[in-house]
């Protein structure tokens, strides 16, 4: 028993501080300087560190303070199938850990049928070198990255890349948590259409952009804030959304370029939007963002040390 409770006195001292934050970027200042924007040059692009995202009517994102975020869009006048990505410079994540973040995705309305170019996709991923643009026709998949349509306008809403499934992972494929079944990466399925019911643009938006009417499609994850995590622990990467699981990775199945984090924005195909207010619009904002050590990795510590007591009594 004496064992036992110096065992559980050692894991109080060690939690808190293996608990601290690896990394944190609220966006309540300036932070440009420190990140490292991936272009590939083929269209246009619109990254802001510093965005006041109140300007198109979103509120505040729940998990920090201010209204102040990262703003991603591409593709709104050159026409050309594009994406880009960033990824705060300097830094590398090995073992358990947690990437957890607020995002909202939004486009040109009306909310469920979209608008003119409105399904595009907001991206995140883990592994990258840092200094590779990740974005579905890049031609090295270097990291794992995780995807969401904005409007739910393709037969591939939720998709994954890597460099095991460089086009995508394909339909039915069983790392997708709705079951290894057709359209598992759909709006549709009942997987997502449970998790993710329809929702309306915030009333401040719809009184700056009238267009923005109508109700997202069930298993859409636009026009809300959502809570994004993206758990690497035990050697896999488990993305999920609103704890709602979206796919799981086998990590000794993939290469990755390096122990960096990226988030994106890329079109899914050439055209791009006639809207006037597209740029603003057809947006990805990424807000508080905060990488912690795996919670697991703990508990699994615990578990040892006791399995290892146990032996020893």
């Amino acid at each position: 028993m004496k064992r036992l409770m110096a065992f559980m006195g050692v894991l109080a001292l060690v939690a808190p501080a293996a608990m601290a934050s690896l990394y944190a970027e609220d966006f309540n200042a300036d932070h440009t300087a420190n990140w490292m924007v991936n272009d590939p040059g083929l269209s246009d692009i619109g990254v802001d560190f510093f965005y006041d995202y109140s300007a198109i009517g979103v509120p505040a994102a729940p998990n920090g303070s201010g209204t102040r975020g990262l703003k991603m869009t591409c593709n709104n006048s050159g026409g050309v199938f594009s994406g880009f990505s960033v990824s705060p410079l300097g830094q590398s994540f090995s073992g358990n850990y947690k990437l957890s973040f607020d995002m909202w995705l939004n486009y040109v309305g009306p909310l469920g049928a979209g608008g003119s170019g409105t399904t595009q996709l907001g991206q995140v991923g883990i592994g990258t070198a840092g200094n590779v643009p990740m974005w579905p026709g890049a031609g090295t998949k270097e990291s794992v990255t995780f995807a969401a349509t904005l409007d739910g306008g393709s037969s591939v809403d939720y998709r994954v890349y890597s460099s095991a499934q460089p086009t995508g992972y394909p339909d039915a494929d069983p790392v997708f948590a709705a079951g290894a079944h057709a359209g598992n990466r759909n709006e549709s399925d009942p997987y997502y259409t449970a998790a993710f019911p329809g929702t309306t643009a915030p009333a401040a938006q719809t009184l700056l952009f009238p267009g923005q009417t109508g109700t997202t499609d069930n298993g859409e994850v636009s026009f809300a804030w959502r809570a994004v995590e993206v758990d690497v622990a035990g050697g896999f990467a488990t993305w999920s959304i609103d704890g709602t699981p979206i796919a799981t990775i086998d990590l000794s199945t993939v290469t990755l370029g390096g122990g960096n984090i990226l988030f994106g924005h890329s079109d899914t195909n050439s055209s791009s939007s006639a809207d006037p207010n597209d740029s603003l619009l057809n947006v990805t904002l990424i807000d508080n963002i905060v990488v912690t050590p795996e919670p697991a990795s703990l508990a699994l510590l615990a578990l040892g040390g006791l399995a290892v007591l146990r032996r020893k009594r």
